[in-house]
Formats: C-alpha cells, sequence, structure tokens
C-alpha cells in the first residue's frame, strides 16, 4: 500500500472482499430492475472485487444457465450504465442458482454446500450476505432456515455472514420488536442492515454535507431564524398491482414511517462527532425521541383518499375502483402531519409532513422556510411581491438544491421580489448519480451501517406513526380528486397558523 495514501480516504474507490451476495425472492421485480441490474453497474466502475458471486434462490427448477439469462436481461434492461458484455462475461461465470421453497430443508442445505464449495472455487472465504427480496411474512421461516443450517453463523463460516432486511419493518411497534428480535436471534445486531432505499440517494446524503461542510447555515439551522418546514412525498401514480399490501398499510405506514421521519431527522440532528454510523444514528434517534405529536389529532393531521380525476392528462379511477380494494375501505392514500420537535434547536417550530399518490406530479423534496425580515425599509408597494426566503432540497426529480431570495428587479424604482438561485446534481457534475440500491449494495458487502436504520430507530419511529393510527380508527379519510395536491382540509390545517402548501 502507498503510505502516502490514506486508507480512510473515502475518495478511494471502496472494493469488497471477495463474497457471495445470495437473493432470495431473485425473480421478483426488486431483484429484477433494482438489485441485478445494481449489481451490474457496479462492476461495470470496477467496484466488485474478481471473487464476487451472485446467488440466486427461488421457486424455480432452474439451472445457473436459467439465472444468468435472466439476470442478464434484467441487467441490460434496467442498468444505469452503459452496457458492456466484457463486462457481463466477467460476471456471468459468477452467477449460481438454488431452486427450493422455504420450507424445504433439502434446499438450504444444498444452498449451505454452495457456499461452502464457494469458498474454495471463488476464494470468498466464507463471506456472504443474504437479501431478502421477499414478504416480511417469509422473513420467520427463512431465518429459521439459516439458523439451522448454521449458515448465519460467523464462526462457523470462518468470515462475515450479514442480512439484508427491506421495509416494511413491521406493521407497528409491537410487529417492528418482534421483528427486531427475530433478526437478532439469528445473525449478531452488527449484521444486520435494514434497507431505506431513500438513505441511499445522493441528494439525501447531500443533506449532512450542506449542513455540516458549510459554515453558511449552521448559525441559522434554528428556531430563532426557521419558521417551518415542509417535507413531501408526492406521486403520480396509484396503487398499480399493490392493492393486497397497500390497503392494509396506507400511507402513513407505507412512506411516512420510514422514509419521511428519516429525512426529518436528517434534516433537524445535531451534528455528530464524526461521520461514523453509530454517531449519525445516535444523533438521529435523538431527535426521533424529541418529536411531539398534535395535542388535537384531528386539527394536526389529515388523511386523505383519491377519486376519479386527470393526472399528468390520463384519466385515472378512483381508489375504490382499483383492483382489489374492497369498497369500502378506510385506507388512506394521502397523509399530512404536523409534527413539532421539543428540543432547545427546535422547539416551536412546526413541521408539515405530507405524502400521496395521484397527486399532479412526481416529486420529494424538502423545504425549510425562513421568517420574514423583522423590518423590511420599503414601501409595501416595493416588496408586494416577496414571501420569506426558502432552502428546498429536492430528492427527485432533478436532483438539487434551491435557495430562494429576494432581489431588486431591474428599473428605475424600487420592486423587489423572489428569485431563485438552483443547483443541479447534472449539470455541476461530470459523473451522474448512482442508483440508491448501488449504493446500498455495496454498502452492505463492505460492511458500511451509515445509511441504515437500526432497530432502535425503526421502533421510536412506530411510536410516532401508532398513537396516530390508532386515533384515526373508523374515521373516513377526505376526499380528493386524482390530479389534485390532496385534501382542502391539507390547506385549511396550514391557513389556520397563517401558512401555505409550498407548491412543489
Amino acid at each position: 500500500m502507498n503510505p502516502l495514501r490514506d486508507p480512510q480516504d473515502r475518495r478511494l474507490p471502496r472494493i469488497p472482499e471477495p463474497c457471495a451476495l445470495v437473493i432470495f425472492g431473485v425473480t421478483g421485480d426488486l431483484a429484477r430492475k433494482k438489485l441485478l441490474p445494481g449489481i451490474y453497474d457496479l462492476a461495470n466502475r470496477g467496484l466488485l472485487p474478481p471473487g464476487f458471486v451472485v446467488l440466486g434462490f427461488a421457486r424455480r427448477d432452474w439451472t445457473d444457465g436459467d439465472f444468468e439469462a435472466l439476470a442478464h436481461d434484467s441487467a441490460k434492461d434496467y442498468a444505469r450504465t452503459p452496457w458492456r458484455e466484457e463486462v457481463w462475461a466477467r460476471l456471468a461465470g459468477n452467477i449460481k442458482f438454488v431452486g427450493g421453497s422455504f420450507d424445504d430443508d433439502a434446499a438450504f442445505d444444498r444452498l449451505s454446500t454452495c457456499l461452502d464449495d464457494l469458498r474454495h472455487s471463488h476464494g470468498i472465504h466464507g463471506n456472504a450476505a443474504f437479501y431478502f427480496s421477499i414478504p416480511p411474512s417469509a422473513f420467520p421461516q427463512v431465518l429459521k432456515q439459516l439458523a439451522r443450517t448454521g449458515m448465519a453463523d460467523n464462526e462457523r463460516c470462518g468470515g462475515w455472514r450479514r442480512v439484508v432486511v427491506e421495509k416494511p419493518f413491521g406493521y407497528d411497534l409491537p410487529s417492528a420488536k418482534a421483528l427486531n428480535d427475530l433478526v437478532d436471534d439469528v445473525f449478531t445486531r452488527d449484521d444486520v442492515f435494514r434497507i431505506d432505499h431513500y438513505l441511499g440517494k445522493e441528494t439525501v446524503q447531500n443533506i449532512m454535507a450542506l449542513r455540516f461542510a458549510n459554515n453558511l447555515f449552521e448559525p441559522l439551522w434554528n428556531s430563532k431564524y426557521v419558521d417551518s418546514a415542509q417535507i413531501t412525498m408526492a406521486e403520480d401514480v396509484g396503487i398499480g398491482t399493490r392493492a393486497g399490501f397497500y390497503d392494509a398499510t396506507g400511507a402513513a405506514r407505507d412512506v411516512v414511517q420510514n422514509h419521511l421521519l428519516q429525512l426529518l431527522a436528517l434534516v433537524t440532528m445535531e451534528e455528530p462527532t464524526s461521520f461514523d454510523a453509530a454517531e449519525i444514528r445516535a444523533e438521529k434517534l435523538k431527535v426521533l425521541r424529541a418529536i411531539s405529536l398534535p395535542t388535537d389529532v384531528a386539527a394536526g393531521t389529515v388523511r386523505g383518499q383519491y377519486l376519479r380525476g386527470w393526472v399528468a392528462g390520463q384519466r385515472a379511477v378512483g381508489y375504490l375502483e382499483e383492483p382489489n380494494v374492497p369498497e369500502d375501505s378506510t385506507t388512506e392514500t394521502y397523509v399530512a402531519i404536523r409534527l413539532g420537535i421539543q428540543n432547545r434547536r427546535w422547539a416551536g417550530v412546526p413541521f408539515y409532513l405530507r405524502a400521496g399518490k395521484r397527486l399532479p406530479r412526481r416529486v420529494t423534496e424538502v423545504a425549510v422556510m425562513f421568517k420574514t425580515a423583522p423590518h423590511l425599509p420599503f414601501n409595501r408597494t416595493d416588496v408586494e411581491m416577496l414571501s420569506s426566503n426558502q432552502l428546498v432540497i429536492r430528492v427527485q426529480p432533478d436532483e438539487g438544491v434551491v435557495l430562494k431570495f429576494g432581489a431588486k428587479v431591474p428599473g428605475t424604482t424600487m420592486e423587489v421580489r423572489d428569485i431563485a438561485m438552483d443547483f443541479q446534481y447534472g449539470e455541476a457534475f461530470t459523473e451522474a448519480s448512482p442508483e440508491a440500491y448501488e449504493r446500498l449494495v455495496l454498502d452492505v458487502l463492505i460492511g458500511d451501517r451509515t445509511l441504515f436504520p437500526d432497530a432502535a430507530e425503526v421502533e421510536q419511529s412506530w411510536r410516532v406513526i401508532d398513537p396516530l393510527e390508532e386515533a384515526w380508527q373508523g374515521v373516513r379519510p377526505e376526499s380528493y380528486r386524482a390530479g389534485e395536491w390532496g385534501p382542502r382540509a391539507a390547506d385549511e390545517m396550514l391557513a389556520r397558523e397563517g401558512r401555505s402548501w409550498r407548491r412543489a
């Protein structure tokens, strides 16, 4: 190693040790559209070791060649980086498949034997990560099989063994605790990676860079200068084929409990002592514990359900008309919540979170609204077009940061109106941002848990959502038409406090 190069230098390429990635549910949409293309993209960027193996497990009577054909087509169709046959040729020789169901002991015995054989044939030294691209209901059975065969035992395998768990992390606090206990019984806590793919997005990670690498924002990042903040996750699509899952879940459990509360924690947490996974998680957990719910849930929250309407020029059916949705369903497809944070920095600042389907367009953003200047030495007419300063972090699409402030309009009169300085990732950097799963799979293989919520964060997030879900029981959601920005009651919630939603 070059003694002049710092091994902690994060600009250096991070390449895992030789290892295997075992994907359960490898024929599902997540594996085909995200995981397998992400693996190809990592290989295309030179970030995978020669001794890297993709091992698929599914209920199929397939050979290695059958799985390789699926992986090839998936990667070619959905990869972010240009297709290069020579890159795929190197990967293709390291693709294996084991067929069987989750209750098939013989299939898991074959999987264990295959991993043992790979120690010698591909030099993986016992290192393997198990990716659960399967419904949460199947987790207990797979975990028991991994425990039975000893595949989760680091000492027995002579290397590291990790598990990757997709959201949802439970349905409520008791189920989340039960899931965490089950996973922790089989794997050590340091080997459990709970994926929230939003944390893998470059713009989300840029929140920490924006706050802690610049001295510009920190003096203003508190209740003295910040009036409020809005976190929006809007989708223009409906529920698609997810009726079975979505109708039992709803918008609050589906995205607020994880994506939006994680964004809130990153925006409001204190500066960690170092860019270390444990330090960052500790600061996020402090914020989650400090969250206060509305004293009047009816006044501080709004639930909605979309009706027929038009989105982007296309006719959309109402939620109750979607296939397999019960005609009397009271599941919300939109939710808006007013939260507070009870600490010195943020006391008195409202944080408005909203998420919904069949809204006018797809956008996820964090908007920090600053207080107006205490004194404006202008005539009233000079500043009629001036609003408050805003810092908007766009997570998707058009990733970037917008700073909105007042400036004089050219001319002979004094007229001040809003203008925006707009930073876009696609224009500022020559390298395209990696997909979230691409980054997170690499972190799993390296063992970097910085972008993965731990059990305490998950459980604390449910402590925020569960009381709201209990208060909403038996209450029918408000209606809004597809293509609108949610129910009118959501606008009224902010209007009562003299505020309005930012039209994202």
